[in-house]
């Protein structure tokens, strides 16, 4: 039940996978869910060439762990995994990971949307991006996610 916060480029699914097997035990599960938020190269109908993403990273990780250990007790799931980027991030390069394994897939895909949703609308990270226009922060009424 880690929550992993990266300054560099990952692959989800060398993520999901490299934490099966060094922390599930094989047959302890039926069902992964899994979400990965990329990168858009365009926000409020502009081009976006460059996000920053900033945080206090004790705030973040306690933020994170907390989540985790919310949805396991909130879902019947076996684990969850979170895996969130900081720092300078381009378009088509993957921000975050969310997943839950349990032993069937209504309740792995629950968990996985609560991590997903909590994190989108709570965690502490603070957003930067560089447009044509030059740089902006983005708050929550300024996004063009669907929610």
């Amino acid at each position: 039940m880690p929550a992993i916060l990266l300054d560099r480029v990952f692959n989800p699914w060398d993520e999901i996978q490299r934490y099966q097997t060094e922390e599930l035990r094989s047959g302890l599960y039926g069902a992964t869910a899994s979400f990965v938020g990329t990168m858009r190269d365009f926000n409020i109908d502009e081009k976006v060439s460059l996000m920053t993403l900033e945080h206090y990273p004790e705030m973040t990780q306690h933020f994170l762990n907390e989540l985790c250990d919310r949805c396991l007790k909130d879902y019947d799931i076996n684990d969850c995994l979170i895996v969130h980027r900081f720092g300078d991030i381009h378009p088509g390069e993957p921000i975050v990971l969310t997943a839950a394994w349990s032993a069937h897939r209504a309740q792995a895909f629950d968990a996985c949307r609560n991590l997903i949703e909590e994190l989108k609308s709570h965690a502490p990270f603070w957003k930067k991006e560089a447009t044509d226009k030059g740089e902006r922060w983005v708050h929550d009424e300024q996004q063009s996610d669907e929610k």
